[in-house]
């Protein structure tokens, strides 16, 4: 019965996902009109206020990663030398922790517990079967709130093709590695890598000025194919053990969401089309990569698609190498350095390597003027940071943590400050209020609103 139904819903192809995989697309349906009187994730100028969680892997070299200052005005360091250009605008953080992804009574598999509780706060569930559980991520909670404000609730991105299902690290299943996005404790939201169909998914296909009537021949297409899952449906069911069918429900309350969707992107009249060209797919050389899965996003924000996204650049324990900046062995194995100065070196060229990558994106959206006359940059709130800080011993306190952009004015920028040792989830508390969500009393381990941001 199981192999029946997957071999089902795989012939739908790319447009419906396995009951697995059914949080594909968040609760909330996008609107094209912000609704600026709520207050929600506007600035006092009336902007849109964007907010982002960049997640790089495994750890950095300390030595070269923090500002050259202990407080104060921010002194970069040789690894965030790239931010020169718009360090006015960011702030670096330590003293801001995980516990949740500490061994404590689970032992090994701190890759696993990284990623899952970066966006969350809570412990993920050691298992490597059905039964995974980890917490609602603060990029969901943020598009509960103000999801109706854009098209698109929320968007998840990911530079990463590797395997994402089955168990990974140490007892503990490839979800919680693969997705810093959880719409759920139970449900994480699966990222989308390939920038193209990121592209197609925001604006339609095809060359520029075709894209709209493009869209609305995919949404037909896509209402069509849900039609027949739905039929189909009612026959599964009759067939269907207790445990099925409550995964079955769940699925379908996905293609319900979808379905809402779909209706109210065929309701959207004024969808861009930017000029620039359709991305061709997934380049081959991973800074490029990176560098797509800026573009995307920065796209989103400019023309207001979204407010909230994700991006994992790499999942946690990714173990390639990068020959284009001379490094042949594998990133997760020169994290575990055990202090030789060769591997440390290269930690901290790959660390300088992903950092370039978010500095180019940085200062694409500081040049992009915004509806109010700042920049988009201006306008956001960008974390990037990793649930790593030291990869050889597998740290979770004193997280390698960057905040980039002004919040529309409500941030303080250039500037090192170490909060001491609170819960990262505090910074996220903070973040939420500046959207203008108020109500939001505890995420994870959370304690209180981080107030010096």
């Amino acid at each position: 019965m199981n192999m029946q139904r997957r071999r089902f819903l795989k012939s739908l192809g790319i447009s419906i996902a396995l009951p697995a995989y059914q949080s594909l697309v968040p609760q909330g349906i996008a609107s094209s009109m912000a609704k600026q009187s709520q207050g929600l994730a506007t600035t006092a100028s009336g902007a849109p206020l964007r907010t982002a969680y960049c997640y790089f892997p495994n750890g950095v070299n300390e030595e070269h990663w923090w500002p050259l200052n202990r407080s104060g005005k921010l002194e970069l360091n040789r690894t965030m030398k790239p931010l020169d250009r718009v360090k006015t605008k960011i702030q670096a953080f330590g003293g801001l922790d995980h516990i949740n992804a500490t061994a404590g009574k689970d032992g090994a598999g701190d890759h696993a517990r990284a990623s899952a509780t970066f966006l969350t706060g809570e412990r993920a569930r050691k298992t490597a079967g059905k039964d995974i559980r980890a917490g609602v991520s603060i990029d969901q909670i943020i598009a509960n709130e103000i999801g109706s404000e854009t098209r698109f609730p929320s968007l998840e991105l990911t530079c990463d093709t590797g395997r994402k299902s089955g168990r990974c690290d140490s007892g503990y299943a490839c979800a919680y590695q693969y997705n810093i996005s959880w719409q759920s404790p139970t449900t994480p939201v699966a990222p989308e890598a390939n920038p193209r169909a990121v592209f197609e998914r925001l604006f339609g296909g095809g060359p520029i000025g075709s894209r709209k009537e493009n869209f609305q021949k995919r949404l037909a297409q896509q209402r069509s194919i849900l039609d027949f899952v739905m039929e189909d449906a009612k026959s599964l069911r009759l067939q269907a053990d207790s445990h099925d069918t409550q995964k079955l429900d769940e699925y379908l309350t996905s293609v319900r969401a979808i379905e809402k969707r779909i209706q109210d992107s065929e309701n959207i009249k004024d969808i861009p089309d930017p000029n620039v060209e359709t991305p061709a797919g997934i380049p081959e050389r991973f800074s490029e990569h990176m560098g797509l899965m800026y573009d995307m996003m920065g796209l989103a924000f400019q023309t207001d698609s979204t407010r909230v996204a994700t991006l994992q650049l790499a999942h946690e324990g990714m173990n390639t190498s990068y020959p284009e900046i001379g490094i042949d062995e594998g990133h997760h194995y020169l994290s575990h350095h055990k202090e030789d100065p060769d591997k440390m070196e290269k930690i901290a060229i790959i660390d300088r390597y992903y950092l370039e990558q978010f500095a180019h994106f940085l200062h694409r959206l500081d040049a992009m003027e915004d509806v109010d006359g700042n920049s988009v940059l201006d306008n956001s709130m960008i974390v990037y940071g990793c649930g790593h800080c030291d990869g050889n011993r597998h740290t979770h306190d004193n997280l390698p943590i960057l905040l980039a952009g002004k919040g529309g004015g409500e941030l303080q920028t250039n500037r090192f400050v170490h909060h001491g040792s609170v819960p990262m989830t505090n910074l996220y508390l903070g973040l939420a209020e500046k959207l203008g969500i108020k109500d939001l009393n505890r995420i994870g381990d959370s304690t209180g609103v981080l107030t010096n941001v």
